[in-house]
């Protein structure tokens, strides 16, 4: 039990790590034609974008492990639940909070989630592929804690 929940935490913030990774080198590198929909908003694009591919790619991953370690409560499921986990607090954090995607919790006070959105801001105040900085979600830098 006590591995269960160590996978799914070990997961959870390996999620938090690969995807500062991955937004920073893939996403701002070779697929920089991807993920600029998403820093170079365009007038009547709609709720949804381009960008949005790499969410839905990393959901079919965590639902594939799901779907191979339900059946055998193995390793996969424990380390699907902590990938879900955290996709669903991105979705939450970042497209609800932050961008406000779904009109939700706009009025949100709490300090932690006024520096996450400081730390975002500083993100998309680049629109082209390089420099940047803030390539995570939920690590915020000391500097956005006003």
């Amino acid at each position: 039990m006590i591995w269960n929940i160590a996978l799914v935490l070990i997961a959870f913030v390996g999620m938090e790590i690969f995807s500062a990774l991955f937004h920073k080198y893939v996403m701002h590198g070779a697929l920089w034609c991807i993920h600029k929909t998403h820093h170079q908003k365009q007038h009547g694009q709609g709720m949804f974008e381009l960008n949005d591919l790499f969410s839905l790619t990393f959901a079919v991953g965590a639902i594939l492990l799901l779907i191979l370690g339900l059946p055998a409560m193995d390793w996969r499921l424990w380390v699907a639940i902590g990938v879900i986990a955290y996709g669903t607090l991105y979705f939450i954090i970042h497209d609800i909070i932050i961008h406000r995607r779904i009109q939700w919790l706009d009025s949100v006070k709490n300090s932690y989630i006024q520096a996450l959105r400081r730390a975002h801001k500083a993100h998309h105040a680049y629109t082209t592929q390089q420099p940047g900085e803030e390539y995570g979600l939920l690590w915020v830098s000391r500097k956005y804690w006003k």
